[in-house]
């Protein structure tokens, strides 16, 4: 973020902040969603199919009679990838929509700057971003995560070294939260089990080489690098290490190794690179009816977009929240209510239709979701699986997919 988008955005904020705390009473017979989805920039492959996927959950939630009595309405906004572009967006959605819930942030950086002002409002944030950071600044509780955080996906990274044999890894980290994120989860879970990372090199952005940082790790003779990048650093790591004729195995995350490197590398580079994502609750059925749905209305499987069904998944964890707390209820009550509805014990429910029932019949309820257990920590975060993805004739193939502990 450069020196003129910080002002911006910091003004912005300011301004929210400065208003009294809001009070979103639900009046009218609705309770409104605003979904601040990347439709545009770097998450734009994603944020158009979250957004289809809050839309079909709203519809599910309207189609079954409502919550509490009420509808859901829906307002949209394009976070634009930009946290200060989705500063305004969210001010907008506050103030003049006065929604009482934002759902669907994408990136660190945009859920790290719209916080102040959900909480300033008093009103729920939903994401899809990984920062550890999230979890501890979330001092009010109003914040709920459906994705993974970097350092569990570090964790996750030290399961699939320790499964594959690996003895000598080393890390590569763009510097920056999500980088970082990745390979101290992975050093903290590593060194857990009595091992050790032979060299650590952390990066700065937007280089036209990466040549010098990775001679110093090769110098170390890893059998495997792990990283905290992105595509572009990726590309350009990958390439100068396939000149350098080095053998080490490489274990990336998924939004850094995927189609796009391999179609920007070759086949051959890019043979043998373990791409690590989350994987949704494939198994249940809340994903098998989200998926049907979803295809319907895309063209194309929920699993072509991990973070559709985490969109759907907010909707209807909200929904049931909001239909536990009943009519009456403020936000402070309802946001009480989302571990209530979604962790055990309770009777397992797959569906707002099914849940609602059950609530009608005082029963407690476990909403298993489509995109996981849905299984929210004292921080608001949960903890998908994490599927093990090889490239293979440039192609990504399948070959496992491991659970770790929720606490790391």
């Amino acid at each position: 973020m450069d020196r003129r988008s910080f002002v911006k955005l910091s003004a912005a904020a300011a301004a929210v902040q400065l208003l009294p705390s809001l009070s979103f009473a639900q009046e009218g017979g609705t309770f409104r969603i605003g979904a601040l989805t990347p439709i545009t920039g770097a998450g734009s492959p994603y944020g158009p199919g979250m957004q289809q996927a809050i839309r079909l959950a709203v519809d599910e939630v309207n189609a079954a009679g409502g919550v509490a009595g009420m509808k859901l309405e829906l307002i949209t906004e394009d976070s634009q990838t930009k946290p200060d572009a989705a500063v305004l967006a969210a001010k907008k959605l506050i103030e003049v929509n006065k929604v009482q819930a934002i759902l669907g942030t994408w990136s660190s950086g945009v859920t790290l700057a719209v916080m102040p002002l959900t909480d300033a409002a008093g009103i729920i944030e939903m994401n899809v971003s990984g920062a550890p950071a999230i979890s501890t600044l979330d001092t009010k509780d109003l914040v709920w995560r459906f994705q993974a955080t970097n350092d569990r996906f570090g964790a996750a990274f030290a399961e699939i070294c320790t499964k594959r044999g690996f003895k000598r890894p080393a890390t590569m980290a763009f510097n920056n939260a999500s980088g970082l994120g990745n390979v101290n989860g992975f050093k903290k879970a590593w060194e857990a089990r009595g091992n050790k990372v032979v060299a650590e090199v952390v990066y700065e952005p937007n280089r036209p080489s990466y040549r010098s940082e990775l001679q110093k790790v090769l110098d170390a003779k890893p059998d495997v690098i792990v990283t905290g990048s992105y595509l572009p650093d990726s590309t350009i790591i990958l390439r100068e290490w396939f000149q350098a004729g080095a053998e080490n195995k490489w274990i990336m995350p998924g939004w850094a190794a995927g189609p796009d490197l391999v179609k920007a590398l070759g086949n051959e580079v890019c043979e043998g690179v373990i791409s690590v994502e989350t994987v949704s609750n494939e198994g249940s059925d809340a994903y098998k009816a989200f998926d049907a749905a979803y295809t319907k209305a895309m063209g194309r499987s929920a699993g072509s977009n991990i973070y559709a069904a985490m969109a759907y998944d907010m909707v209807i964890s909200l929904a049931l929240a909001i239909e536990a707390a009943g009519a009456k209820a403020d936000i402070a009550t309802i946001n009480g209510k989302i571990r209530e509805v979604s962790n055990p014990p309770g009777d397992a429910v797959y569906s707002f239709a099914s849940g609602k029932a059950a609530l009608a019949a005082k029963k407690k309820i476990n909403y298993e979701g489509a995109s996981s257990k849905l299984d929210f920590d004292k921080f608001g975060d949960t903890t998908p699986d994490f599927g093990v993805f090889v490239i293979e004739k440039g192609q990504l193939v399948r070959r496992d997919v491991v659970s770790i502990a929720a606490a790391v």
